[in-house]
Parts: C-alpha cells; structure tokens; sequence
C-alpha cells in the first residue's frame, strides 16, 4: 500500500471495503491473464477506469489534500441553497440513515457442470445442437433457393451439421489469432495453421460461408431489418438466463458509439450501438432497431438521445421488477424520472450523473453547479427527497451521483495506489467498484472478438454474439469444477474450443 496516513489501517480499510462487494468475486484476473494494473482490488483506479469518471467530472482542478484522520463530514449548505432547494421540489440537507434493499435470491451458475466438462461443452450451453441444426437447414435452404433464381451451382453439396460445427470454429479461431481473414488459415503465411487448414478445404468453407443463413426467408409478419438473425439472439438471450443468476448489483452503462443509420435496401438499421454489461453476469451488446417514421418506437420520436437512452434502460430491466435488485448506470441513463420509475417497480439505482449527458428534470439547481466554497478532496454535498440521494463528491474535480439504493449516511473509501484513501459516501465507493471491474472486463474482453469482418449488418451482429457466448462459456468455466482440472487461460479455452468444434479433440474429459 503507498500513500495515506496509518499504514496498519489500510489494509483493514480494503478488507472491509472488499467484503462489501463479494459478487465481484470473478473480476479478478477474470481470462487468467493478469495485466500491471490488474491485482484483484476493484476499489484500485485504472487507467480506463480513471478516464470513465473523469468524462463526467464538471472541472479539472487542482488537488486539495483531504484533512488527515476521519472522514471529512458533508459540506455545510448555504442557506439561499437550501431555500431555494426546498422550493424546488422537496431536496432537504437533513440525511437519515436506511437499510439498503433486501435481497434474497443466490446469485451464480444455475447448472452444475462435471469436472470432465469440455470447452464445447461450456459453449453448447448457449449455442446448442438444436440451433446449429436450424443453421445447416436455413443454409441448405437458402443455396437451393439462390440456385433457383441465379442458376446452379455444380460444386455445392448440402452442409452437414460436423461442417457446421467446422464452420464455426474456423470463424472462431479469428478471435484468437487476431487476424481478420479467416482464409489465411489455408494461406502458408504467417496465420497459417496446417492441423485446421486440413480439417476442411478452402474452397469448401466459402461455399458454405456464400450460403450461410440462420434465417434464409423473410417471414409476413417480419417488419424489421434484422430478421436474419432475431431467432438466434433470441435464442441466446434464453439460454444466458437459464445458465446463470445475476447478483444483485448489476451494471446497465449506455453510451452511443455510432449515430448514423445504416441503410441497405431503403431500410433503417439501428442509429446506435449501445455498450451494456451486465455485472457478474453475461456482458453484452446490443442493436437497437428503429423504424422510419412517427410511433413511439420511430426515428422521429426516439432521435433525442436521453429518451432512447430511457426506452433501452426500460428494456433491459424489464424482467427485473419486484426482485430489489441494484443497477449501476452511466450518465446517459441516470435520471430522477427514470429512478422514480424503478423504484415502484422494486428496482434501485445508482449513477453518475452529467449535467451535459444526464437528464437534469427535477433535480436542485444548486447541486448542478460547482459550489462557491471550492471543496477539499473527499468532501462531499448531499441532498435528500424521499429514498433519493443527490451527491456531489470532490477529487479532483466534482463528480455527481444519485441514488435511491444507498443511505446517505453511510461512509465508504476508495483507495488510490498514489494518493492512499479518499473517504466518500457508500454510493460512491459502490459506484466506483463496479466500474473499475467493467472497464477490466472490457479491456480484456476485446483482445477476444471476432476479427472476421463480414458485409452485412445481421452477420456483424450474428458473429458479436457468438464473441459473448464464447466469453460466457469461458466464465461458467472458470466457476465450474473443470477449471480446477485443467486450468485454461482464455487464450488457450479459445484454442481448445476451436479443435473441438473442428473434431480435432476428444471433446471428452480434460487430459
């Protein structure tokens, strides 16, 4: 430990800070692939931590040491403040202490798997026989019906579901070797791979990758652009929630990476990609459709980010009512309508809050702007309405929460490798352990998508989701009994499931 006064009581600091937050129990080294910044303790910045938080920060002021010893208390109001927040909508000073939501459910993998279980085995919880089946049928139909129309094809034979699993792999093994053509697999170069290339010809695995369909036929009642792919999410969306239980604190950040429409065949395609991750859970991204036109769904209502920020919150959470559990959200989600919404829902939240990102509606104007007092580092402002906190915290710069999942009363502590510990209110140390193991997640999870870049949007899509079943198979691994077998590396769970899917391993018990 660097930094702080009382060396001996930082390590009891962190202790019990850490048994706070037992769900984030596989964060640490969560693909078993340690970086210099990684050492199992989510209440340590990083880099992309550090740079999260920042984005939200009103100012980049200079550092004001914290008084030595306790904690700083909350920051005197002024009263014109004070008048002016009571007025306003019912922000009182006054904090009263309150437990935090009850929760009951066991949150983990909900199928035992046997210490024998293989990687295909992990990744067939997701991606089972039964869909692969429907993959070779749509295929098979898809290359008659071209055929059909464009003329024959003399060396086309009808997909098997062995040469389905193939063609998966090959895809597959891109997330590993890093090389986005999956034809350099055959090439002699340097991403060559002669016991794959063996598996299946070159020209084999184009012809199937020409036809190859999860949906070969638009269906009359099918009005959106994604058609082509909706089963299988659908599919996969299913089998996440019947292989794990979330905990109760989960993660919900949006942020919008792409804002133009993708448009083919004069339709409308998603206007932005969100990134959302579930905490502990099964991370993910997902493409929001949008139809042209008016309607509660259509472009034209939806265009204002906040409120399309709002429908997909809605969404997510929409099978998470009456179970008390936390969501953790970013800037573009948090808001006082939005938490009120949940709340009656038995849902709670907490959030960093942007008065340039957020929607503000509601919320004391004298919490939005920096105080005239500047504030130590640690110091922190608290107003109240009802089960709603509204935090504006100091370091280096302010950083505003709200929350209606934490009391106000309660203190926390975020400990910096540098600048030892920075006490701050519960929500906030919270806020900032889930984060930090989001961005780990994420840094990580990365260096393992799919380098094949196909033309068309379902199959971008399609190849995004096989990437996050393949990272929670490797997650229900590392919690099963066959990690204690054999102890894989993502990078070497990648490999195994890729000879596995291509027949070149006994897809048996671990050596």
């Amino acid at each position: 430990f660097v930094g702080g006064g009382g060396g001996g009581r930082a390590p009891a600091l962190l202790e019990a800070a850490r048994a706070r937050y037992e769900s984030l129990h596989i964060s640490d080294d969560v693909f078993g692939e340690s970086g210099p910044d990684s050492g199992g303790n989510p209440f340590y910045s990083t880099s992309a931590a550090s740079h999260s938080s920042s984005a939200a920060s009103s100012d980049d002021e200079r550092e004001r040491p914290a008084p030595p010893g306790t904690a700083p208390p909350p920051q005197a109001a002024d009263p014109l403040e004070l008048e002016e927040d009571e007025a306003g909508g019912g922000w009182s000073t006054a904090l009263r202490d309150r437990p935090p939501p009850r929760f009951e459910d066991t949150g983990g993998p909900i199928r035992k798997m046997p210490p024998s279980a293989s990687a295909v085995d992990f990744f067939q919880l997701f991606v089972p026989d039964n869909v692969l089946k429907n993959m070779v049928v749509q295929t098979n139909m898809y290359a008659r019906k071209f055929q059909e129309r464009f003329g024959s094809d003399g060396a086309w034979v009808e997909v098997t579901l062995a040469e389905m699993k193939a063609f998966l792999g090959y895809v597959i093994s891109t997330s590993v070797s890093h090389c986005e053509s999956v034809l350099s697999i055959w090439s002699g170069g340097f991403y060559s791979n002669r016991s794959l290339a063996l598996v299946m010809s070159q020209a084999r695995f184009e012809k199937i990758l020409k036809y190859f369909h999860v949906v070969a036929f638009r269906s009359s009642q099918t009005t959106h652009g994604l058609y082509k792919v909706q089963p299988f999410l659908d599919s996969l969306q299913s089998s996440f929630d019947a292989a794990f239980r979330p905990s109760q604190t989960q993660v919900r950040l949006v942020c919008v990476l792409e804002a133009s429409y993708l448009r083919q065949r004069k339709k409308s395609y998603g206007p932005c990609y969100p990134w959302l991750s579930d905490l502990c859970a099964f991370p993910f991204k997902i493409y929001v459709h949008l139809k042209e036109g008016g309607g509660p769904d259509g472009l034209d209502a939806l265009k204002n980010k906040p409120q399309l920020h709002s429908m997909v919150a809605r969404s997510l959470c929409r099978n998470a009512a009456g179970k008390n559990y936390i969501i953790f959200t970013g800037p573009s989600i948090t808001s006082l309508t939005l938490f009120e919404e949940f709340e009656k829902q038995g849902i709670y939240c907490c959030g960093l809050l942007s008065s340039r990102k957020s929607d503000c509606t509601g919320l004391p104007p004298s919490m939005l702007t920096n105080p005239a007092t500047p504030l130590a580092r640690g110091q922190h402002q608290i107003r109240t309405k009802g089960n709603m906190s509204l935090i504006c915290w100091y370091n280096k710069g302010h950083f505003r929460f709200l929350t209606n999942a934490y009391s106000p009363v309660q203190q926390g502590v975020i400990i910096k490798r540098r600048s030892g510990e920075i006490p701050c209110p519960l929500a906030v140390e919270a806020f900032a352990a889930h984060l930090s193991y989001i961005c780990r997640y994420d840094d990580k999870y990365s260096k393992y998508f799919i380098s094949h870049k196909p033309n068309k949007t379902w199959q971008q899509v399609f190849w995004f989701a096989v990437s996050i079943a393949v990272n929670n198979a490797y997650i229900l691994y590392k919690m099963s009994d066959a990690y204690h077998v054999k102890r894989y590396s993502r990078a070497q769970f990648g490999e195994r499931l890729v000879r596995e899917l291509l027949g070149l391993e006994d897809a048996s018990p671990a050596h």
